[in-house]
């Protein structure tokens, strides 16, 4: 099955067709949909475009849940470590 340049596989279109799929079916599906994307894509703007999609009237959908994570978590500033991290400042 082939997508588009927000879901280039599919997986998404297809993970909400799927009868009775798990919330870690789903997150594993995020996973393999999140690794098929180009580097440079805007990862945010693209889930939000999945849940535009996908999500309507689907609030219960397991996949929903994710996305809806997926969002969050890339809203949401995290210290990344490094040197920098463990520099102390002077």
């Amino acid at each position: 099955m082939k997508g588009d340049a927000i879901d280039p596989k599919g997986l998404i279109q297809e993970s909400y067709r799927i009868e009775g799929i798990s919330l870690e079916e789903c997150r594993s599906i995020f996973m393999d949909w999140a690794l098929a994307l180009p580097v440079d894509a805007d990862t945010s703007s693209n889930i939000g475009l999945l849940l535009d999609r996908y999500a309507s009237g689907r609030a219960d959908h397991p996949m929903t849940q994710v996305l809806t994570e997926g969002l969050a978590e890339r809203t949401t500033a995290r210290r990344r470590g490094g040197w920098r991290g463990r520099r102390q400042s002077s």
